[in-house]
């Protein structure tokens, strides 16, 4: 049967991609084993999507970890905001599934979610730091930049065309970091 889990994982995927409900016997048939041999690899339907999220958050932490490596200096936040923006608009039945509330709630998705955002974390220290801030409140400040990606990716379509959006974010987001001029 070779690598059956990882099989239910591609086909789940597969169907939340095309739009499909995802009931675990018609997974299961999708997959070509029985609905009782489902129960071999995942306890419950709950456990596969968390499964998925988690698996969703480390895709989205290499993408972004991508992005930062490639951006220059002075880019860094905008390289992590892009991609954030980026990897929701091509992977949206992912991206929402990664917020699921009843999902999200799930440790290994917070976990992986919390691994994600460290790098953002870091990233938002550092550019503090080259500007000389005393004592940023980093933790604010990433949920901040964390709120505001989200949001527009979550507005996509709906408020201006999406490259003018995310930038438009970005040049908020940049203003936060712009050190003072008094």
């Amino acid at each position: 049967m070779g690598d059956l889990r990882g099989r239910l994982l591609r086909e789940a995927r597969g169907m939340l991609e095309e739009g499909q409900p995802l009931h675990l016997r018609a997974l299961a048939a999708r997959a070509g084993i029985t609905a009782a041999s489902m129960y071999h690899h995942y306890e419950s339907k709950t456990e596969l999507l968390g499964e998925l999220a988690a698996g969703g958050f480390k895709e989205l932490r290499r993408e972004l970890e991508a992005a930062d490596d490639a951006s220059g200096q002075g880019q860094r936040l905008r390289a992590w905001a892009t991609g954030y923006f980026r990897f929701a608009r091509r992977e949206p039945a992912l991206f929402a599934l990664m917020f699921d509330p009843e999902v999200a709630a799930l440790a290994p998705v917070a976990e992986a979610r919390a691994a994600a955002l460290a790098g953002l974390h870091g990233i938002v220290g550092e550019v503090a730091a080259a500007q000389a801030r005393v004592n940023p409140p980093l933790d604010q400040i990433t949920l901040a930049v964390w709120a505001a990606s989200h949001g527009a990716a979550s507005l996509g379509d709906t408020a201006r065309g999406q490259s003018d959006l995310i930038d438009q974010v970005i040049v908020g987001l940049e203003a936060l970091f712009r050190p003072d001029r008094r």
